[in-house]
């Protein structure tokens, strides 16, 4: 009778151990801003039919770092999305936990957008004065000390701008857009700003918690019902959900320059970004359907001029720079320290 209990626990055992060995559907995590993309390709692979759907969740750039980093093994996700650069931070929890061979796959560029209702008139605004009306601390009148931050309204920012009330509907702190942000916004801004350094500052990031700025979740399109319902909001989202909601939503100009794909891909944008993806190779032999995924992602049909993703906002990478991102990809060439130095 033990014998026989001992054969169905090994039994069991082993079961157990195939499963956790064996995945047949491909698992992806991260951005909210890539995941539209990354859905894209997903069923696209699932209608082939050789191949399940993969699972595509939107966690934000940082949660999804979180979970890709946890590990090798297969209860852990085989891509994480990202809306800006994996940081060196997350490179090195990845290697602590095992994740020592990645390779880092740029898909293309995305607009942070800055909107608002498209019922409203049209909104000018600089970085700075963005920075001004989500800072939690901001200079005095004289400039020569940060306060908290007194502004409620447009208009106490400058004079020139609309007496409507400040509040904006942004990403949480688990997403890369914020990450960009605050890099492009708040980072960028203050680094220029005396008062900041002099308070000890280097780079200063402190988002206001009064209310004004409103953390709304991983899902951009909550974003743009909340802005289809409250006319004096507005909205921090990439591109690509400001193309599939113009019939709801306009963006503002940044320092007089509008989001378009061609601002976006030359830069003159300001708040222009690279987007990515990072895969787990440990895991390319396991589950077959990952290396076709990723396949099809860096083809041109996916991210080539008039490609099927820019149909739905993503910007292309210039011709060079794809062609040579393909081939790092096709290779399997690996993140180390130093790509983190450039």
């Amino acid at each position: 009778m033990k014998l026989k209990n001992l054969t169905l626990t090994l039994l069991c055992v082993t079961t157990l151990a195939l499963n956790l060995e064996a995945r047949d559907q491909v698992r992806i995590v991260g951005s909210s801003t890539v995941y539209p993309f990354s859905s894209a390709v997903a069923e696209e692979l699932g209608a082939s039919r050789k191949y399940k759907t993969p699972v595509v969740e939107s966690t934000g750039s940082g949660g999804g770092m979180k979970l890709f980093c946890k590990g090798n093994g297969l209860n852990t996700p085989d891509i994480t999305n990202a809306s800006r650069r994996m940081k060196i931070s997350e490179f090195k929890l990845c290697q602590r936990n095992g994740v020592n061979h990645i390779t880092e796959a740029m898909i293309g560029y995305d607009g942070i957008t800055f909107a608002q209702s498209n019922k409203n008139k049209p909104f000018s605004i600089t970085k700075k004065q963005i920075l001004l009306a989500v800072a939690a601390e901001v200079p005095n009148k004289e400039g020569t000390k940060l306060i908290e931050n007194p502004y409620k309204r447009w208009s106490d920012i400058d004079p020139s701008l609309p007496k409507r009330e400040i509040i904006i509907y942004g990403p949480p702190t688990s997403s890369g857009t914020r990450d960009a942000f605050e890099d492009m916004i708040m980072k960028a801004q203050t680094k220029k700003m005396e008062v900041y350094k002099n308070a000890g500052y280097k780079k200063y990031h402190k988002i206001r918690a009064d209310g004004v700025y409103v953390p709304s979740g991983e899902n951009d399109n909550l974003i743009v019902q909340k802005l289809d319902k409250n006319k004096n909001a507005f909205g921090i989202f990439g591109y690509s959900f400001l193309e599939e909601n113009e019939d709801k939503v306009a963006a503002s100009l940044i320092d007089g320059v509008e989001v378009n794909p061609k601002n976006i891909s030359s830069g003159k944008y300001p708040l222009s970004r690279s987007l990515f993806f990072y895969i787990k190779n440990d895991h390319l032999k396991k589950i077959p359907a990952l290396s076709e995924y990723i396949k099809l992602f860096m083809s041109e049909k996916m991210i080539g001029d008039d490609s099927e993703l820019s149909d739905i906002g993503l910007i292309s990478l210039a011709k060079e720079q794809r062609v040579a991102m393909q081939k790092a990809v096709r290779e399997k060439k690996e993140l180390s320290v130093t790509d983190f130095e450039k």
